[in-house]
């Protein structure tokens, strides 16, 4: 469905003048709500209140535009800001029977690990989104086998406001420093040498906390008159043990987190559903050449199931009973898991999926002390990835047969303390580019 991040749109406008160009483009919204925070011991008090206008075009949004904000440590020096309002021209859109014309339009609120009042350890974070897409597309049968051709397109809606309320236990390095403030030289942490990679809870910081979301997606083609729209909203429970150097770029040690999603089918929920995940990343530091500052060798495994779907039976035709939302579960295809493929292109109720990157961050680097750009640009990463991954109907050795394969490389940059990564990837249905915040290895 939507291959452009609000957040990266503005930055990589700036750093490469076009976002995304193939000749599939969606745009995605989802952001990664766990990241720590930093400070930058030679960012100038100028640069802390980022304003960036962006234009860019793509198949769901027709030409657009907007701004956006960021700002770093906003009330407390952990805290990361970034809101942004865009709008489209005006395309033609079939509404069956009838045309109309519609634009894209919408904003976007980000606005994380806020630490609450009384509490020295639990941090709060939101991200929402009003939206209005012209042409989204969505896989109902994502199987493994499933026709790429096999998709349904329309115009309409999708709005979400997802919560976090985390807490960072008392152990390891969560004892001295929770909120996670880091010192950043020329994009680079500083004061952690030893650390990364040690014994798990002894050091790193361990997290636990619980999630909310909600989401509701409608469809303005009549054909899907049965659900004009689709509602989604419940909780999520979590576990998370960071054991690296430097949580928005790791060069060693490694990283896990399990999770459990459950809408209850309260509400305006379309149906009930549950989903639990698993990831592990790992990252070795490895010697440089002479034109590099940090070579990296990154792993990342990841596997969920759904205990809910039920392949049997269905609530309307074409949608199965508790099976998640085509955004939700085990599902690949997108700018974290098989970027190949389209966002969401398979879905079922188990999922497997493995990926290594060698990560490069080049001396080279134009823009490093650059007057014209209103946000400082530490260094440029270029990466090549390969992927392999699979959605089966049980869980069970199947997973790790008849896979889907990925290459793909990429060109990444330290932005306003954000990492921006323009991705290309390609599969056996073509190639697709994504642009995102932060380092890929997310759920």
């Amino acid at each position: 469905m939507k291959h452009i991040s609000y957040l990266s749109l503005p930055l990589f406008a700036l750093l490469i003048g076009s976002v995304c160009a193939h000749a599939d483009e969606t745009l995605i919204y989802k952001t990664n709500d766990t990241r720590k925070s930093i400070v930058d011991v030679e960012m100038p008090k100028s640069k802390d209140w980022i304003v960036l206008p962006f234009a860019f075009s793509s198949e769901s949004t027709g030409f657009a535009g907007g701004v956006g904000v960021i700002k770093q440590g906003l009330f407390q020096p952990q805290t990361t800001l970034v809101a942004s309002v865009f709008g489209g021209i005006p395309q033609t859109i079939v509404t069956d029977p009838n045309q109309k014309e519609a634009s894209f339009k919408g904003g976007f609120f980000y606005f994380s690990d806020y630490k609450l009042p009384f509490t020295n350890r639990l941090f709060f974070s939101v991200t929402g989104l009003k939206s209005y897409f012209p042409n989204t597309q969505y896989y109902f049968d994502g199987a493994n086998d499933s026709k790429k051709d096999n998709v349904f397109k329309t115009s309409g809606s999708s709005d979400f406001v997802n919560t976090t309320f985390k807490y960072v236990l008392p152990i390891g390095e969560g004892i001295d420093n929770p909120q996670g403030l880091y010192s950043l030289r020329h994009g680079f942490c500083i004061g952690r040498e030893g650390c990364g990679g040690n014994t798990p809870f002894v050091t790193g910081r361990t997290s636990i906390g619980i999630k909310t979301f909600y989401q509701t997606d409608t469809f303005d083609d009549a054909s899907f008159s049965s659900a004009p729209s689709w509602n989604t909203n419940g909780l999520r429970f979590f576990v998370e043990h960071d054991n690296t150097d430097f949580d928005l770029n790791p060069s060693r040690g490694y990283h896990f987190e399990v999770q459990y999603s459950k809408d209850f089918g309260e509400g305006d929920s379309l149906q009930s559903w549950d989903f639990l995940e698993a990831k592990y990343n790992h990252y070795i530091n490895l010697n440089t050449f002479s034109f590099t500052k940090q070579n990296v060798l990154a792993f990342s495994v990841w596997t969920g199931y759904s205990f809910s779907w039920d392949n049997d039976k269905q609530i309307i035709p074409g949608i199965d009973a508790h099976r998640t939302p085509t955004w939700e579960g085990a599902r690949l295809g997108g700018f974290f898991k098989m970027r190949g493929y389209e966002n969401n292109r398979f879905s079922d109720k188990a999922a497997f999926y493995a990926t290594t990157e060698y990560r490069t961050i080049l001396n080279y680097n134009p823009l490093k002390n650059n007057d014209f750009l209103p946000l400082p640009i530490d260094w440029f990463q270029v990466v090549a990835f390969v992927e392999a991954g699979r959605v089966n109907d049980t869980y069970n050795l199947d997973l790790l047969s008849d896979m889907k394969y990925d290459v793909g490389i990429s060109l990444r940059a330290l932005a306003a303390e954000l990492p921006v990564r323009l991705d290309i990837a390609y599969g056996e249905e073509g190639v697709n580019a994504w642009v995102m915040i932060n380092q890929p290895f997310d759920f």
